[in-house]
């Protein structure tokens, strides 16, 4: 069957077209995408404002278009964390549906990142053992382990790229003391629950998924996304360590040159680098390997999973 995933992030939204069977990998048919930029259409009380609210429809409308064009049977429509945490976030759904047709299902955290979960273990197997799964995204960073298709710990919190690039780099290059405040709020964030996941032991496998994080990987050394999925990238927490003093004096102009970094997320890299850096930190990572597959696909895997059930 073919499917449309419309994902709402917090920088994004994007849909992606995938033909989908049951005991297959999704092959993925065609891509359409624009940065909404939603953790950063937010006004001083926390709602999404009226230009984030017509983008954000604007784009709904246009997916539905190309699902249909493309001869989508079926659409899973969410949005994470931007959606979830705005204090008028009915308001915004109800909008959305009115105008488009399109129910947008509000994934919570851990959700998220029980999804993602999903999605990494399919990739890399029951070989891989026990497995830590980290997510950056716009608004949150989500975190699961697990030696199951099921994650024995899921949780989320809102220290995204995004979020933290609205908050603390609103100025351009971050001082001293910016980077110095955002270290310790990223690091009190996530040592306040690493026990969760360290209660049972070292994973076999530490990865990493998410735009922001193939990103980091490639300003430090992976291979470029044209070499394909399969071949092996990981970020590695020496070379990290080694890139972040200069990443932090550069503008977002000379950030935007780097390799793997897009224009619309340039402002992002240093806030995910700094949230990259913590992860390795805190759980005692060497490096994190780098995952194609992220909460997309832990979405549409799900949903076969219900299909089969069903069939």
């Amino acid at each position: 069957m073919r499917v449309g995933v419309l994902d709402i992030g917090s920088n994004t939204g994007h849909l992606l077209v995938v033909d989908a069977h049951g005991g297959a990998a999704p092959l993925p048919a065609s891509s359409f995408k624009q940065p909404l930029r939603l953790a950063e259409h937010l006004d001083g009380s926390g709602a999404v404002t009226r230009a984030g609210i017509d983008a954000l429809t604007a784009f709904v409308a246009d997916a539905v278009r190309i699902a249909e064009d493309r001869g989508c049977e079926d659409m899973l429509a969410f949005a994470t964390s931007a959606v979830r945490d705005a204090v008028n976030s009915d308001a915004v759904l109800a909008h959305v549906e009115a105008e488009t047709g399109v129910e947008l299902a509000v994934l919570s955290g851990g959700d998220e990142a029980r999804l993602t979960f999903l999605a990494v273990r399919r990739w890399f197997g029951w070989s891989a053992g026990r497995l830590a799964v980290f997510d950056i995204g716009g608004g949150s960073l989500e975190i699961a382990g697990g030696a199951d298709e099921a994650p024995d710990v899921a949780w989320s919190m809102p220290i995204g790229a995004a979020r933290l690039a609205r908050s603390f780099f609103a100025a351009g290059t971050p001082t001293e003391d910016d980077v110095r405040r955002l270290r310790h709020e990223i690091r009190v964030s996530i040592a306040r629950d690493a026990g969760l996941l360290l209660r049972s032991g070292r994973p076999d496998r530490a990865v990493a998924t998410s735009k922001t994080f193939r990103s980091i990987a490639r300003i430090c050394g992976a291979a470029p996304s044209a070499e394909g999925p399969l071949v092996p990238r990981s970020l590695d927490g020496a070379e990290l360590r080694r890139q972040l003093p200069g990443l932090l004096r550069m503008t977002v102009d000379e950030l935007a040159t780097l390799p793997g970094v897009s224009p619309s997320r340039a402002h992002q890299v240093v806030p995910g680098a700094l949230v990259a850096e913590a992860c390795l930190d805190i759980f005692d990572l060497p490096a994190l390997e780098v995952c194609p597959w992220a909460l997309r696909e832990g979405v549409i895997l799900e949903r076969l999973d219900q299909l089969s059930v069903l069939g």
